[in-house]
């Protein structure tokens, strides 16, 4: 792979565009908005969530990946970036396809917050009900 690869991770509201290119210094590095990859995701499950593609592939420092992610909270961008990166490998590596569907890295989660409905507390909760 000589040039860059992109593509694009949705989950939830979240929309990150991941760039995959061939790495640059000894280590890959990884870098979210202009942050260090620790930086951004404090949280160790989202950290574990994002490397699990490069994991499964045995990808691990072999690039340099940049993100720019929008939208969502943490959860929901951790998961957009794992689809976005799992995409990307398809891009460096076709083979890669049968482990990363096995996975179930491919699929985009489409699962929503379902809307508030008007005469409820929320979506399906309703309000306590009183007899007198």
């Amino acid at each position: 792979m000589e040039k860059q690869q992109h593509r694009v991770g949705k989950r939830k509201n979240a929309i990150a565009r991941v760039y995959l290119r061939p790495r640059a210094a000894d280590s890959g590095s990884i870098r979210i908005n202009d942050r260090a990859f620790e930086e951004y995701f404090p949280r160790p499950t989202s950290r574990m969530l994002i490397m699990q593609p490069l994991e499964l592939t045995s990808t691990v420092g072999r690039f340099d990946i940049l993100i720019n992610v929008r939208g969502g909270g943490l959860s929901g961008q951790a998961g957009a970036v794992r689809h976005g990166i799992s995409r990307a490998l398809l891009e460096v590596d076709p083979g890669f396809r049968a482990i990363l569907k096995k996975a179930g890295f491919l699929t985009r989660d489409a699962r929503e917050v379902e809307r508030k409905k008007y005469g409820l507390a929320g979506a399906r909760r309703r309000f306590q009900y009183s007899k007198r």
